[in-house]
């Protein structure tokens, strides 16, 4: 065996044993993150004419996007996670020949999720795939100037419409992440389904295991 062999195995084996106190002591693996990143919000509901975030049909709006989370990794293969994700206020930029203007949103959630690793030989790397429940809050604002006839560019004479619902929603992601002791360093895909057009968020983070 290479003295390169031995030294990654002898890594290895330090990290596998660094944790197993920590293992001890937190039966059910409980840890607690965060990350950040760029959301997609869209809008594909024919919200205010069906005019998108920049005035066209569909448009999404990228955006800054955070979560905050809790879970929990009783055995390896196997856990489940808590989340608050805050994809964004992204806003429109106007409207058609000024008769509509893009709207404004700012969706949120609280999502459940189980997940799933897999049971690769490396200890300091996890791939992993979840699927859930999200209690998805969606409000959408916009501004329709269509009535204003030659005064369409003075908002005072438009109307400006919303809606707001709180939906269970089916949400699923995937990511990878390395580990080392307590610290877990990941880069995940986020995605909550949506009457209103489907949310999203990749984010980077990190979580500490217990």
């Amino acid at each position: 065996m290479s003295r390169l062999s031995a030294a990654v195995l002898g890594l290895a084996a330090g990290v596998c044993a660094a944790s197993a106190p920590a293992r001890a002591e937190n039966p059910l693996g409980f840890y607690v993150g965060a990350g950040v990143g760029e959301s997609t919000v869209r809008s594909d509901d024919n919200f205010s004419g069906g005019f998108g975030y920049d005035g066209f049909y569909n448009d999404p709006r990228h955006h800054f996007g955070w979560k905050a989370l809790a879970g929990i990794r009783p055995i390896s293969i196997v856990g489940a996670e808590l989340e608050y994700i805050d994809f964004g206020h992204p806003g429109g930029d106007g409207g058609y020949y000024g008769y509509n203007y893009g709207p404004d949103s700012h969706p949120r959630a609280i999502a459940a999720f189980g997940v799933g690793h897999l049971p690769l030989p490396i200890p300091f790397l996890d791939i992993f795939g979840k699927a859930g429940a999200a209690r998805l809050h969606t409000n959408v604002n916009g501004f329709d100037g269509s009535a204003c006839g030659v005064n369409q560019f003075y908002p005072q004479c438009g109307s400006i419409t919303s809606q707001g619902t709180w939906d269970t929603r089916f949400a699923y992601g995937a990511g990878v992440q390395s580990n080392i002791w307590g610290l877990s360093v990941r880069a995940e895909y986020e995605r909550i389904n949506s009457q209103f057009g489907d949310p999203d968020l990749f984010s980077v983070g990190a979580t500490w295991t217990f």
